[in-house]
């Protein structure tokens, strides 16, 4: 037959792996397995587990294929790596092996279904070396198909392998688990699945761009399968003109219904600008070209997330991100404060939940974005708690007047410490004695102008020390505070000045003649830290 009258095959059916080196994003879990088949440790019971499409009921049969393998010559034992070419592999590549027994939980789920396999496991393999029972999504087996089950499970005959594959482990009994060696696999990483999509056009003799690629792979959310169909469809979808066909970044968010990162990141400027009616706008012309709302809702949210991240000192640097979105990445990171950016998430992923179960998604989602736009120059429940209690007029509260998260002004009272001396001792008196350590030892002060505060850490100062202070700063003076971390030249600690001090004080002790003549009458002699004290004091 010619390969025209082949029937197609789907790319997520063809390009399965047929090996464990094929298998991506899945090392620790192969390296285990090669190591209990090298050393003759084998489990009488597998279960794997993870989300749709990484690889569980492939990797069933591949386990399988590995345990019953002959090698070419017939001789060969269980081995991590398949030969593919004996007939055991063959058979059961094509799911013909008389020994290898695939059942669908989802469609036999009761406990006659179980019985069979119950009264099948005494007979031994009719050629194989193991007999093979693969239960795909096993948490649909009823209570008592699973009661039934579980004598057979812990104590199987010699030549039985059982190999289970769930997308929801919760749902099977602890008894069930507790009878197997359990695998996770993982959500495969974007740049792994752009990666694999990258040999699989290449294969398939198709031209694609690199971001087209990255958008699949973001899309298909770590799974292998769900980024093969969509790669499937963009070919499909690609235009062959008089070459082969190209997939373009262009027509995969057309295909997906997504903004381009330049799209979105226009959106949220605006956003944070207050541009009402540029924002509006912004928002019917990517609904026009077809940009669903909730991606828009989406990608607002990433770029968010992005931001915050940047602010915490994550590098989110990735391959696929141009210059230009580094730097605005950057730009809004040195300007936002960590609670304005926390309540634009909160707004975002509010309106995002709403527009995903709207009637109207489009006035949703202008609706939404509005309210974030509007909401985010109010202030926050502490805030208001504190302008109720002193009578005082409200504030942005750490965000200027369009969103943009601007600095809070300085109160008029003289309410915040004058000097960085002055805000330690505050926090002692506070109780916030930890903090006020770490402020005294571990900190160099850059410039220090209230409610603003930059430094410099020292290598001694914890990780988590700015997450503490923020809150500590507004609980302590009623202010939210622009605090952020150098390398800029800053002045000593407080214990490096102290210590500078008290290392002069003794230099001048030790000059003095009374003490020298001291010295050199008897060598051995230590200079009394009370005399060190008693000097400084004096």
């Amino acid at each position: 037959m010619s390969d025209s009258l082949q029937p197609y095959r789907v790319l997520a059916r063809k390009y399965r792996p047929r090996s464990f080196s094929e298998l991506i994003g899945q090392d620790a879990m192969v390296q285990t397995l090669g190591n209990a088949i090298r050393r003759g440790r084998l489990a009488h019971a597998f279960l794997m587990t993870g989300v749709r499409g990484v690889g569980k009921t492939s990797t069933a049969r591949l386990i399988a294929k590995a345990l019953n393998c002959v090698g070419p010559d017939g001789q060969g034992g269980p081995t991590i790596d398949p030969c593919g070419q004996c007939e055991p592999c063959k058979a059961i590549a094509e799911g013909r092996h008389i020994d290898v027994v695939e059942m669908d939980a989802a469609s036999h789920t009761g406990v006659d279904d179980v019985r069979e396999i119950i009264e099948a496991v005494r007979y031994a393999a009719v050629s194989a070396r193991y007999k093979i029972y693969i239960i795909d999504e096993v948490h649909m087996l009823s209570k008592n198909a699973f009661n039934a089950l579980l004598k057979t499970l812990e104590e199987p005959p010699a030549h039985v392998k059982f190999l289970f594959a769930t997308t929801e482990v919760n749902k099977v009994p602890v008894t069930v688990l507790s009878r197997c060696q359990r695998f996770d696999l993982r959500r495969i990483p974007a740049e792994l699945l752009a990666g694999h999509f990258a040999h699989v056009v290449e294969a398939e003799s198709v031209a694609a761009e690199p971001e087209a690629l990255a958008l699949i792979a973001q899309a298909a959310e770590g799974s292998a399968r769900d980024g093969l169909s969509i790669l499937d469809q963009a070919i499909a979808h690609a235009e062959m003109d008089d070459g082969p066909s190209l997939v373009t970044a262009a027509q995969v968010r057309e295909m997906l219904g997504l903004s381009d990162r330049g799209s979105v990141r226009r959106l949220l400027a605006l956003l944070l600008e207050g541009e009402t009616a540029n924002l509006l706008a912004a928002v019917r012309e990517q609904y026009a070209l077809g940009v669903e709302p909730l991606a828009l809702m989406r990608g607002l949210m990433e770029l968010v997330h992005a931001v915050t991240l940047m602010k915490a000192g994550r590098d989110i640097a990735s391959p696929g991100q141009s210059a230009e979105e580094r730097e605005m990445l950057a730009d809004w990171a040195a300007q936002l404060g960590f609670a304005p950016l926390h309540r634009l998430w909160q707004l975002l992923l509010k309106g995002h939940d709403e527009v995903a179960n709207a009637v109207l998604p489009i006035e949703s989602c202008e609706m939404a974005l509005l309210r974030v736009m509007h909401a985010a120059t109010m202030p926050d429940p502490g805030e208001l708690a504190r302008l109720l209690r002193e009578g005082g007029a409200p504030s942005a509260a750490g965000v200027d007047a369009k969103g943009a998260g601007g600095p809070s002004p300085a109160p008029t009272s003289a309410r915040l410490p004058a000097t960085f001396v002055e805000l330690i001792e505050a926090f002692w008196q506070r109780g916030k004695g930890q903090l006020a350590q770490e402020l005294h030892d571990c900190v160099g002060v850059i410039r220090y102008a209230p409610p603003q505060f930059d430094y410099r850490p020292t290598p001694q100062l914890p990780a988590d020390f700015l997450p503490r202070l923020l809150p500590a700063l507004r609980e302590v003076t009623g202010t939210v505070w622009q605090v952020a971390a150098g390398d800029g030249p800053a002045e000593p600690t407080l214990l490096e000045q102290e210590q500078r001090q008290a290392a002069d004080s003794r230099a001048r002790i030790l000059e003095t003649p009374v003490v020298k003549a001291a010295m050199a009458a008897f060598p051995d002699a230590e200079l009394d830290e009370r005399l060190e004290r008693w000097s400084a004091e004096a």
